[in-house]
């Protein structure tokens, strides 16, 4: 038997007819109900096979009284950035030992989209949704919460929004990093951010500038640049910094992306400064690069524990977890400045 594509999906009554069974016992041998004989649920599922026609889990379980499905949403800025792919790596664990699922969308850094992604999901009765939001505030989502939608924000906190999140400790991070440059004595700082409306960002940047403070480094915004959203702009905007007279000395890169750049940017100096950057980075270990690293997968993790704590009933307060950062010095971070004349401009 052969199907005409254009004469739209296939139906479970067609299967049924293929499989010579009733439309009830085609749908019980698809959706695994045991009382069904082996050699019957083989031919049913032969003949779906070979229509292409796959159960609607959605609305079976709708029929069945359920007002949610197995699925969880997961609203992250990139799917090509390291870190979020090991986020929903730690996250999708955790729930499919509970039978979910777990499915991703990427908002490409912008609001209007991620709003619209979370209406989407919501509408297919998702049982929670987690979200790295790129927006500036969420009460949108406060009916849905209301209304026992659980949620959990990761990696950026919530706004307008009082809802569960885990969150890593950037402040200290970023501060660790700026005193590690400045015990190596560097005072020509070139730092260079994502996005300025990013709370990860902001974070970052704040505990960075505590560390100048503390090490008595009042110009610290003379190499600050802000916005290097992806890798090709971060690298220009190194490549302009090292054009500077005075070059900065050091580097703090305040994610993977943007390191990947300054690398990029580096490839071939005679003389490079010191690198320190946040997030882990691809053979970075290899390649002897400094880092504040943290372990997005135990991101994840806490993220769907607090999720299926929401789902079996908890409804307690929101609650904060802050995943811990450390230091890794690997060769980059530790280069002193070239001499002394060069930091004389301090």
């Amino acid at each position: 038997m052969t199907t005409d594509r254009k004469a739209g999906r296939p139906s479970l009554a067609q299967v049924a007819a293929l499989s010579g069974v009733s439309i009830k016992t085609a749908s019980r041998a698809l959706a695994g109900e045991p009382r069904v004989a082996a050699d019957t649920r083989s031919r049913v599922r032969d003949a779906a096979d070979q229509l292409g026609y796959r159960l609607n889990g959605v609305a079976r379980e709708l029929r069945r009284g359920a007002s949610t499905s197995t699925l969880v949403g997961l609203l992250i800025g990139d799917l090509a950035n390291p870190f979020y792919s090991r986020l929903a790596g730690g996250l999708e664990r955790e729930l499919r030992m509970r039978g979910l699922q777990l499915i991703t969308a990427s908002t490409d850094e912008d609001p209007e989209w991620e709003r619209r992604l979370a209406d989407a999901l919501l509408e297919r009765r998702v049982r929670g949704l987690v979200i790295a939001s790129t927006a500036t505030e969420h009460a949108h989502l406060a009916a849905e919460h209301h209304h026992g939608i659980p949620f959990v924000f990761v990696d950026r906190p919530p706004v307008a929004l009082a809802v569960d999140s885990v969150l890593l400790d950037n402040h200290h991070g970023a501060r660790q990093a700026g005193a590690h440059l400045t015990a190596v004595g560097h005072r020509r700082i070139g730092v260079v951010g994502d996005l300025s409306r990013l709370s990860t960002h902001r974070d970052r940047l704040d505990g960075f500038v505590d560390a100048m403070r503390a090490a008595g480094v009042a110009n610290w915004a003379d190499y600050l640049v802000e916005n290097a959203h992806d890798v090709a702009t971060a690298e220009r905007a190194v490549l302009a910094l090292l054009g500077r007279a005075p070059a900065p000395t050091a580097l703090f890169t305040m994610n993977n992306r943007i390191t990947l750049g300054a690398l990029r940017a580096l490839r071939g100096h005679p003389a490079p400064p010191a690198l320190v950057g946040f997030d882990e980075v691809d053979l970075g270990d290899v390649l002897g690069v400094s880092v504040v690293a943290h372990d997005p997968e135990e991101m994840g993790q806490r993220a769907a524990r607090l999720l299926l704590d929401r789902i079996d009933g908890h409804r307690g307060p929101a609650r904060q977890v802050v995943i811990p950062t450390r230091l890794l010095a690997r060769g980059s971070g530790e280069r002193p400045p070239a001499s002394p004349a060069t930091t004389a401009g301090s």
